[in-house]
């Protein structure tokens, strides 16, 4: 019998919901069958723990006296946007210190605001007879800001490539550090506890959707930048999903850095990893098949990175349960592959959502609008300049 978000949020607030992590669900089907975990279970709860270099923060500090028209503004000498309203910012996790390089940027602003500790704000003026102020230095915390929200134009990518290297020189890249001539491959999903993969068509994710972001609660804002539906079919019953993502949003004055951490890496810059669970309810008999799903059956492609252009050759498709074992094999040869996504974090992310659900803290939120069919993914075109 089929299921509504409402039905289900009423036996949240009645305390007899029934919740099972994505994993412990896919255990119960393999053990009863889909059918039976269709009428036993209410929601599954998903969770990756990722880089996710498509995220950053909106932040207003408040007027100072004399007031100022911030055009030009650093947060712990990392540039910030300053082409908003008189004290409104936006800083993206990649962005990188002006003193510090690679070693401190964005993403570490944003986990330093969380984590309660004092940024120094510069911030310079043209003067206006309005805002007559020229500059401003002063120190700054997550209290003492009006609004500071995590707003992530791409997060919780459907599935991505899996990266190594035919070359004869070491890449540094946003895939990591890649050896050469195949030395490692590096992927970067939670697999099948991951989102978007256990809700593949997006029957239940949409915009509007309450997801857990950072620790907060958040809400699916809309659909990603490069956002895509791709569908390939790899054998019967098995389609490699891939090109969904997802525009978020939650407030950081509820976040915890044990969800929302900064990472540098060598000789690429820095990105913010982010922890995102998304609640799935079991509708029917459809949902809890697509919510079935192993990591047996859940494919991506290894690319070579080596190759300097946008289209670069896919070697083959690569199952997450040959990644997960530690190796697999290319051209021939044992490759040792290694994850940049957390599954520890992940299944603690799924965790702490069943919990919050359990205890009636977190209520299913129905998309108000589904994202889209047909979104073509478009190239930068070059043109002539004159």
């Amino acid at each position: 019998m089929a299921k509504t978000f409402d039905e289900i949020n009423e036996k949240i607030k009645d305390g007899k919901v029934v919740v099972l992590t994505a994993e412990e669900f896919k255990d119960l089907v393999e053990e009863k069958g889909v059918a039976q975990a269709a009428k036993e279970v209410d929601v599954v709860t998903t969770g990756t723990f990722s880089p996710m270099c498509s995220s950053g923060a909106f932040i207003n500090f408040g007027h100072s006296d004399p007031p100022i028209r911030m055009n030009r503004i650093w947060l712990n000498d990392v540039p910030a946007y300053g082409g908003l309203a008189a004290v409104d910012t936006y800083i993206g996790a990649t962005e990188l210190s002006e003193t510090q390089g690679f070693e401190y940027g964005g993403a570490h602003v944003i986990q330093d605001l969380i984590d309660g500790k004092k940024i120094k704000l510069r911030a310079e003026s043209y003067g206006t007879d309005c805002y007559p102020r020229k500059e401003i230095t002063t120190y700054i915390t997550l209290d003492d800001l009006n609004q500071a929200y995590l707003f992530n134009p791409r997060n919780a990518y459907q599935n991505y490539n899996a990266a190594t290297n035919s070359s004869d020189r070491i890449l540094y890249t946003y895939m990591g550090t890649l050896l050469p001539q195949y030395g490692n491959v590096t992927y970067c999903t939670s697999g099948e506890l991951s989102p978007l993969l256990n809700d593949p068509e997006l029957r239940t994710i949409g915009i509007g959707t309450r997801i857990f972001i950072g620790g907060a609660q958040g809400y699916v804002a809309w659909e990603g930048t490069q956002f895509v539906r791709n569908k390939e079919v790899i054998r019967d019953g098995v389609i490699q999903y891939s090109g969904a993502t997802l525009a978020v949003v939650g407030d950081m004055k509820q976040m915890s850095s044990r969800f929302i951490r900064a990472a540098s890496y060598e000789k690429y810059g820095t990105t913010l990893f982010v922890g995102i669970g998304i609640p799935i309810p079991v509708l029917d008999e459809d949902m809890a098949k697509f919510l079935a799903v192993r990591n047996r059956d859940i494919y991506t492609q290894v690319v070579d990175y080596s190759v300097p252009s946008r289209s670069r050759p896919v070697l083959r498709k690569v199952s997450y349960e040959e990644l997960r074992s530690g190796t697999i094999e290319l051209n021939g040869k044992k490759v040792p592959t290694a994850p940049l996504s957390s599954l520890r974090k992940a299944r603690e992310i799924a965790q702490v959502l069943k919990e919050m659900i359990l205890k009636g803290e977190f209520l299913l939120q129905e998309p108000i609008q589904k994202l889209p069919e047909d979104r073509r993914f478009n190239p930068l075109k070059e043109r002539e300049v004159k």
